[in-house]
């Protein structure tokens, strides 16, 4: 490829299968889109999907991935892009993938895959079930009062998780030898147990972390944090749900 068709032009390498009960399938395939200003991966995926034609000429089945939103809110297009989990409809050509340089895309790792950059993330939405990160509407329960400022803001800062599954495909004990719950979940505890409602679950989401999978599985690597698209602290709800089930663990039988 010339340099100046290397200018004008973006190569993705695409990590692909047909299903994950086929791995003879699984194969590497290279394409070129028009490059454009303000181009994401996103939009590349769609380029080749309209055409889909590899580097070589040979045409091809389009790939399949997933995207709803394009706004970075439903998590679903999330894979990984250079060798780190990102969601495709946010990630910018100019930034990974400056001028000449080849952008590799992959499936997750973390989740079975279903079909190239598709894979099944039912596993967070279980981990999920498992600390009960809801708020229980109890028609005999007192109303909750209001909240102070502070502590709304402080909670809010905790809740913008769109369980992409960014944090869980980093995470070093997260895999499908360990029940590691993960940081998504352990955040839910967090944020759920300061919710004036939920704290009505308080007791039970702190002894779903104090199980196997719980909080003390965690390694601290601290990658969950680096990879979290809507900077959530997750490394504070981390060490708050230790410390808790700690205390729990030696006091909680004075709230019996």
């Amino acid at each position: 490829m010339a340099d100046g068709d290397a200018r004008s032009k973006v190569r993705l390498r695409i990590l692909r299968q047909d299903a994950l009960d086929k791995p003879a399938t699984k194969r590497w395939e290279s394409f070129e889109v028009e490059r454009a200003p303000g181009m994401t991966v996103h939009d590349c995926l769609e380029a080749i999907r309209r055409h889909p034609v590899d580097v070589k000429g040979a045409a091809v089945s389009p790939v399949a991935w997933e995207a709803s939103c394009l706004e970075e809110t439903c998590g679903s297009c999330t894979m990984t892009i250079q060798g780190r989990a990102r969601q495709a409809c946010s990630a910018l050509v100019e930034e990974i993938g400056p001028k000449g340089q080849v952008i590799t895309v992959e499936p997750l790792t973390k989740f079975p895959l279903e079909r190239d950059l598709i894979v099944d993330r039912a596993r967070i939405f279980d981990g999920l079930i498992r600390v009960k990160a809801w708020v229980r509407i109890d028609g005999g329960a007192q109303e909750p009062r209001a909240e102070a400022q502070d502590a709304q803001r402080e909670r809010y800062e905790m809740s913008p998780c769109i369980a992409c599954g960014a944090c869980l495909e980093a995470c070093p004990e997260y895999h499908d030898r360990s029940a590691f719950v993960g940081a998504a979940a352990i955040n839910q505890v967090a944020m759920l147990n300061r919710h004036t409602g939920g704290a009505l679950d308080r007791r039970t989401r702190i002894e779903a972390l104090m199980g196997d999978g719980g909080v003390a599985d965690c390694g601290k690597a601290q990658n969950c944090v680096e990879v979290c698209p809507k900077q959530i602290p997750l490394v504070d709800s981390i060490g708050e749900m230790a410390r808790a089930t700690t205390k729990h663990m030696f006091f909680g039988w004075l709230s019996k």
